[in-house]
């Protein structure tokens, strides 16, 4: 259950309405040109890889945080619950959140290693546009209690971010309006999101997610 939430917020966090929009400049950074019909791709990769790393990093923290802090196992998931509330009704716009900006642009990247460490530094810049679904990732590695489910975790979250980037890089032309459709939409999906956020925190808060994972897993 704690995988398909956290894959889900990845999802959501692609088509924020401060990601979504910068996909076509985000793909341009890594394009090197000539007549390769899929010239983003080696490079999209890398950078996914870039921030995924440093998303993992973050988990195995939060995951030991939560470890160390296993025998307040209560307190912690009233703690976490409650952050997951507040970022839900920030990003419904609820309570202002002023943190949650758009991004800056950035530097063309050369090569694939230049890509993977521009996807690690640029993962701090991601952090205002994801900042709402990464934070409930986090605060579920913090609540579970182990590293290595922190780190499983932040995997999967950068596996629902990082997938979609990377089907955009081959067919971004053929996506293209499906995100228009989606970009119409931004009003009911930050609503939908937001409400979503909103309720695992509630979960958390009041040990039912717990009670979820017991049965579900």
């Amino acid at each position: 259950m704690r995988y398909l939430i956290t894959f889900l917020e990845g999802l959501i966090s692609f088509i924020s309405p401060c990601m979504l929009p910068m996909l076509p400049v985000f793909l341009s950074y890594f394009a090197p040109g000539g007549e390769d019909s899929h010239p983003a791709l080696p490079r999209a990769a890398a950078f996914v890889l870039g921030f995924t790393a440093v998303f993992c990093a973050l988990g195995v923290f939060a995951g030991s945080v939560g470890m160390w802090l296993s025998h307040y196992r209560q307190t912690v998931n009233i703690v976490c619950g409650a952050v997951v509330i507040l970022l839900g009704m920030g990003y419904m716009n609820v309570i202002p959140l002023p943190f949650f900006k758009g991004m800056q642009t950035a530097r063309p990247v050369t090569g694939l290693f230049s890509a993977f460490v521009f996807g690690m530094i640029y993962s701090v810049s991601l952090t205002p546009c994801v900042g709402a679904f990464l934070g409930s990732a986090l605060m579920l590695a913090s609540s579970g209690g182990t590293a290595l489910l922190g780190f499983s975790l932040l995997l999967t979250y950068s596996l629902g971010l990082g997938i979609p980037f990377l089907l955009s890089a081959v067919l971004l032309e053929q996506l293209r309006g499906l995100f228009d459709s989606v970009k119409a939409h931004y009003r009911v999906i930050n609503l939908v999101s937001g409400l979503f956020l909103t309720a695992v925190g509630a979960a958390m808060c009041l040990g039912w997610l717990d009670k979820l994972l017991a049965l579900f897993g």
